[in-house]
């Protein structure tokens, strides 16, 4: 009996919470990145454009200069306004960025704390192996689980009242920059084709993103922790698979089999670019399910793929497809 498993069941719950938090994690963090990205950009282009002015007016006099002048400074004004305010609104998320990066901390301990606790209880009951203590062990496991839950729970509430507290501040930003004039208008574009090939796609676009800064496991895709996982459902998730952010390689694979998606070592035929494989031996722990990549393309007994966190960036590798690797993979 896996009792490893039927913990994990009983703490679906604070799973349920985890993931949550991961998946807006990852949502705060790329905005984040974005808000600083655009503050540098805009601030480089303010002092280009006074540079620029300068040196045209200093050449030029008289009405039509008057009016280039006027003009030049209230679109400096704007690209001023914009960039403090994405500087501003950077600040905010940061903030936020770090509550859910905590949170998301604080739940994964309370699951590996309540499933240790909940599988050495049942492993007890099934080394007597007297069904009255199987039952018992069983009943104690399931009692045990609401605390956790209420903890989790707890933790979840208090994320989001300061989730709650930083969209007022940035509602009152968007507010202060209606009124200074300055208006940013944006449109997207949603991509075209089969899923592997937005899943790829979008992991091609990510290549060479790093760390920021270098060792520190902060990364666009999910919670400050190892991302390779983060980084796989993520590029999954913007080519429309329904899955949540999951930072652990061995819950894409348990996903994998509660959709019907997965395929083990002695099928690794299987995998199709777009897929995930997973490095180790299973999906148990972090030391039996250590990594986990995009397939690119799949050649002979040779497989390149897409990898997030490897060597603290994304990357493109190629591995010998073999069970020695991976022990197994997952459709999107």
């Amino acid at each position: 009996m896996d009792t490893h498993a039927m913990a994990r069941r009983f703490a679906a719950d604070m799973i349920a919470h985890r993931n949550k938090l991961a998946g807006k994690a990852e949502d705060a963090v790329q905005a984040q990145y974005a808000l600083h990205q655009t503050a540098h950009g805009l601030t480089e282009q303010y002092h280009e454009h006074k540079k620029d002015r300068d040196t045209v007016l200093s050449h030029w006099e008289g009405k039509r200069a008057e009016d280039f002048d006027e003009r030049t400074t209230k679109f400096g004004k704007q690209l001023h306004v914009t960039g403090s305010a994405s500087h501003d609104a950077e600040k905010i998320v940061s903030g936020v960025t770090a509550s859910l990066s905590g949170g998301h901390t604080a739940a994964r301990r309370l699951i590996d704390e309540y499933v240790a606790r909940a599988s050495k209880t049942l492993d007890t009951g099934f080394a007597i192996g007297s069904q009255a203590a199987l039952m018992k062990a069983v009943a104690a496991a399931a009692d045990l689980a609401p605390q956790y839950t209420r903890q989790s729970a707890s933790n979840l509430r208090r994320v989001n009242t300061e989730l709650t507290d930083a969209a007022k501040k940035l509602r009152a930003l968007e507010k202060e920059l209606r009124h200074d004039g300055v208006e940013d208008r944006s449109a997207t574009t949603a991509g075209s084709g089969g899923k592997a090939h937005n899943i790829l796609a979008a992991a091609r676009k990510e290549l060479g993103t790093r760390e920021n800064p270098p060792g520190s496991n902060r990364n666009p895709y999910g919670p400050t922790a190892a991302w390779c996982s983060s980084f796989a459902t993520s590029m999954w998730r913007k080519a429309g698979v329904k899955i949540p952010v999951l930072p652990f390689t061995g819950d894409v694979y348990r996903w994998g089999q509660e959709h019907g998606k997965a395929y083990g070592k002695n099928s690794l035929d299987n995998a199709k670019p777009g897929d995930v494989l997973l490095f180790g031996t299973g999906p148990q722990n972090t030391s039996t399910s250590k990594h986990i990549g995009i397939v690119e393309k799949v050649e002979g007994n040779k497989v390149t793929m897409i990898e997030g966190n490897s060597g603290d960036a994304v990357r493109r590798n190629t591995h010998v497809l073999g069970s020695a690797t991976f022990y197994g993979g997952v459709h999107p």
